[in-house]
C-alpha cells in the first residue's frame, strides 16, 4: 500500500500518543541488584556513626516537604516508607527531594547507607525521566494493599550467622497498586500498576525509632 505525505502526521501523532502511554506507565526496565547486605553489630566504644553521604544539591524552589517521624511500630514504619517512596508530585518534588526524605530514616551507623542510596537509584526515575513526567504534571500515588512479614523470614533469621542481624531487624513486604495521574494534549490521563517489593528496617532494641536499612529488588518480593 502506496502512503502518501498526509499519512505522515497522523502516524506521528500516533508515536507520540504511545510515548506518551510509556511515560506515564513508567519508563526503562528494572536493574537486578543485590537483596540484602547483612549490618554490622552496633559497637558502643565506637565514635559516632559516619554522616550519609552528600546528596546532590536541589533547587531552591519548590521546598521539599520534611520526613515525618519515624516512630517505634516496625510495620507503621513499613507502611510509612512506602507512601514516602512512591507518593511524589513532580510539580513540586525532586527525586532528589524524595531520596533525601528516605535518607533521613537509614542506618545510623553508616554501614548501609550507600547500599540504601544505590537501592533508591532503582525506585526513583532519573532526572531526566522526572523532567518529562513534570511536562505531563504528573502525581504519583501508592494504594497499600498489604503490608506483611514474608514467610520466609523467621526461617532466614534462625539460619543467620551470629551477629549479621542486628537486633529488631525485620521484613516487610509491601503489595499495592501505583497510580500515576497527570495532563495529556489537555486531557486528563491515568495509568495503575501492580507493585510489590520488600523492605528491611531495624527498630528497638537496636535504635530507640525505626530505621530504614535495605530496599529488596522491586517487583521481585521475598516469599
Amino acid at each position: 500500500m502506496r502512503h502518501t505525505d498526509r499519512d505522515q502526521p497522523r502516524r506521528g501523532r500516533t508515536v507520540v500518543l504511545v510515548v506518551t502511554a510509556l511515560v506515564l506507565l513508567g519508563l526503562g526496565g528494572v536493574a537486578v541488584y543485590g537483596l540484602l547486605t547483612p549490618p554490622r553489630p552496633v559497637n558502643p566504644t565506637l565514635s559516632p556513626p559516619a554522616t550519609a553521604p552528600a546528596t546532590s544539591t536541589t533547587a531552591a524552589s519548590p521546598q521539599p516537604s520534611a520526613s515525618p517521624m519515624p516512630g517505634r511500630d516496625p510495620q507503621a514504619f513499613a507502611r510509612l516508607v512506602a507512601e514516602t517512596l512512591f507518593d511524589w508530585d513532580t510539580n513540586v518534588d525532586t527525586p532528589s527531594a524524595v531520596r533525601d526524605r528516605l535518607l533521613v530514616w537509614a542506618d545510623p551507623t553508616g554501614d548501609e547507607t550507600n547500599g540504601l542510596v544505590a537501592d533508591l537509584g532503582m525506585y526513583l526515575p532519573d532526572p531526566d525521566t522526572w523532567a518529562t513526567l513534570r511536562s505531563y504534571a504528573t502525581v504519583q500515588t501508592l494504594q497499600i494493599d498489604s503490608v506483611e512479614t514474608p514467610s520466609s523470614w523467621p526461617g532466614i533469621v534462625a539460619s543467620a550467622a551470629p551477629g549479621s542481624l542486628l537486633p529488631g531487624t525485620s521484613a516487610w513486604t509491601i503489595t499495592g497498586v501505583r497510580h500515576r495521574e497527570g495532563v495529556a494534549f489537555g486531557q486528563p490521563t491515568s495509568v495503575d500498576r501492580p507493585v510489590s517489593f520488600t523492605m528491611f528496617v531495624t527498630c528497638a532494641p537496636s535504635f530507640p525509632e525505626c530505621h530504614l536499612m535495605r530496599l529488596g529488588q522491586p517487583d521481585n518480593p521475598l516469599q
